[in-house]
């Protein structure tokens, strides 16, 4: 299983989009197979999940994420995770036991523009969101 993790700082970041960077995982087994940190490759309309499919990344985790990316990963088949907080070597251990659970966007739409580009903090306060 490949995964993409949106990271901030070690963390799962809270905007998918405008995170950081992204973790890429390779994961056979519980065992981790490969493990990279990438810069973020761009935030526009569409541009993730297709960016994703050609890296032939099986599922995306995030602390949030807007409806439009959740319906455009769902067409390519890739799980998308929401709601999610913790460390990545956390979520690491949640997805090999099979614990990893997502629930709601902890980002409100539009909350987090210039995110990781233009500012530093979102603008929905410190709810679930690591810097």
């Amino acid at each position: 299983m490949k995964v993409a993790i949106s990271t901030d700082n070690g963390n799962v970041s809270a905007h998918f989009g405008r995170c950081p960077e992204f973790t890429i995982l390779e994961i056979d087994d519980c065992e981790v197979k490969s493990r990279a940190v990438i810069p973020n490759p761009g935030h526009h309309p569409g541009f993730l999940p297709e960016f994703f499919e050609q890296q032939n990344v099986d599922a995306v985790v995030a602390g949030g994420g807007g409806q439009r990316a959740r319906l455009l990963f769902e067409q390519k088949n890739i799980r998308f995770i929401l709601g999610v907080t913790g460390s990545i070597d956390e979520v690491i251990e949640k997805l090999c036991t099979g614990e990893l659970e997502g629930g709601e966007s902890l980002c409100q739409p539009g909350a987090g523009k210039g995110y990781g580009v233009e500012k530093d903090e979102c603008d929905h306060g410190d709810e679930g969101h690591q810097h």
